[in-house]
């Protein structure tokens, strides 16, 4: 097994939030960290589903090493986006951490239900969004090891092509 930070290539982190200046001031705290991070931002729930199911000519669909998503997001709400990645064979292993202006508990109880890997109330200064950015880069990208067989463990191999992946059909607007 190996670490995000062994593998010889950025971490790749998918940012799911629709404040710009929230996604600002995350993407210049990962900067100063000492991890080469690649981060994607989607600003709704339903765009971080089309990147994490993006099809570049494999079957199996794109794993950033960690998902950020904010709660409180336009159309789909991010619990809907926890459901829907967390029930998903294929999605299920990559981390996500809620990061919400909500502390309230009943978002917290919520997302951990959901199986997110965390849940942190945003940061309202830089200098709170730098110690954010290093935690989850020391946590995350030193620490922690990926299962093997995994993209996040850097292991190429694709699945058999005869296997259809799972698509995952958002629920319907207003329902």
């Amino acid at each position: 097994m190996v670490t995000v930070s062994e593998r010889g290539r950025p971490a790749d982190i998918l940012l799911i939030d629709d404040n710009l200046g929230d996604s600002l001031l995350i993407r210049i705290a990962f900067k100063k960290t000492r991890f080469e991070t690649e981060i994607t931002v989607a600003d709704t729930a339903e765009a971080g589903l089309i990147l994490l199911q993006m099809q570049t000519g494999e079957i199996r669909p794109r794993h950033p090493d960690i998902v950020l998503l904010d709660l409180n997001l336009p159309s789909m709400h991010g619990l809907t986006f926890l459901d829907l990645v967390k029930s998903n064979p294929l999605l299920s292993s990559i981390p996500v951490v809620v990061l919400s202006s909500s502390s309230a508990p009943r978002d917290v109880a919520a997302s951990y239900r959901r199986h997110a890997n965390g849940f942190v109330t945003k940061p309202n200064s830089l200098e709170g969004y730098l110690a954010f950015a290093g935690s989850i880069s020391d946590y995350w990208f030193r620490w922690v090891q990926t299962p093997p067989g995994s993209s996040q463990s850097g292991d190429d191999r694709r699945p058999d092509s005869r296997e259809e992946m799972p698509r995952i059909v958002p629920p319907a607007a207003g329902g």
